[in-house]
């Protein structure tokens, strides 16, 4: 199956991520990690946003009251729809930073860190409650990046980039046990960075220096890729308001002679179907 991608957004931005269909307003909210900027799009009318933060943000999400929740440098903040921002719950560690993030079916979120150096174990992936209670749910993790549920909630699927797979746990009432490999990316194929998990509960990964997005069936076998024109591809998400366009973020950093798209938001139109995405419960 061959795949083309439209530039929903030119953009320049130095790391684009964590793209999320934000149902309630109809919008896709993406975020610039470095350039410490929250986007928005809405693909009805064409509208963009911009929001600039004062720390570096790994991954921005809508709340089920309205407003965002932030997965920051300094810890998990909160956007109200006044534009008042506010910390959640606030752990400065010095030379770490938020990265990618995702919210469980039970509205909690699933935020990772990463140091900037990308020491191996200097990060950790935490679950944090509406009402502001953390818990690290892994540690001695070093790039945390891709997180996502299976249909039934009973599976999720993680990436720690530097280990080249993706990784899948049994899930239940806000734990996870039984780690083992989904799938492996081979060597020279890139990194796996960001995924999604669609209505079949097939796992499409983005990636990093690769390229392109992949989906694996759910047993873990290759059945589709989308090539992309530039190689720092990030993360991907289902939009649109039947959830069958797949949004694509990139990134420039690193790059010499980025090519046109490089920091654009790209969508491949009826590229599949996804699920519905829980908003934080906060």
């Amino acid at each position: 199956m061959t795949y083309q991608y439209e530039v929903a957004v030119q953009a320049e931005a130095t790391l684009g991520e964590g793209p999320t269909w934000d149902a309630a307003r109809e919008r896709l909210i993406w975020v610039d990690i470095l350039g410490s900027r929250v986007h928005t799009y809405e693909p009805g009318s064409g509208r963009r946003s911009v929001r600039t933060t004062e720390q570096h943000v790994g991954a921005a999400k809508p709340r089920a009251g309205g407003g965002l929740v932030l997965n920051l440098r300094d810890g998990i903040g909160l956007v109200d729809l006044d534009g008042t921002f506010r910390w959640l719950h606030h752990d400065p560690v010095p030379g770490r930073r938020g990265n990618d993030a995702a919210v469980a079916p039970d509205g909690s979120l699933w935020a990772g860190t990463m140091r900037y150096d990308e020491a191996p174990g200097g990060g950790t992936l935490s679950r944090t409650t509406g009402d502001g209670s953390t818990a690290t749910v892994l540690d001695d993790v070093t790039v945390s990046n891709g997180t996502g549920w299976s249909p039934d909630g009973r599976l999720m699927y993680y990436i720690d980039t530097p280990t080249r797979q993706v990784d899948v746990f049994h899930h239940e009432d806000g734990r996870v046990v039984d780690r083992r490999r989904f799938a492996q990316i081979e060597e020279g194929a890139g990194f796996p960075d960001g995924l999604t998990v669609d209505a079949d509960g097939c796992v499409w990964v983005a990636l990093w220096d690769g390229g392109a997005v992949r989906r694996y069936t759910p047993d873990g076998e290759l059945d589709r890729v989308v090539e992309l024109p530039t190689p720092r591809v990030t993360a991907c998400a289902f939009g649109g308001k039947d959830l069958t366009d797949l949004y694509i973020t990139t990134a420039r950093v690193g790059l010499d002679r980025p090519h046109p798209t490089a920091g654009s938001l790209l969508v491949v139109p009826g590229a599949g179907k996804g699920l519905p995405q829980p908003a934080f419960a906060g």
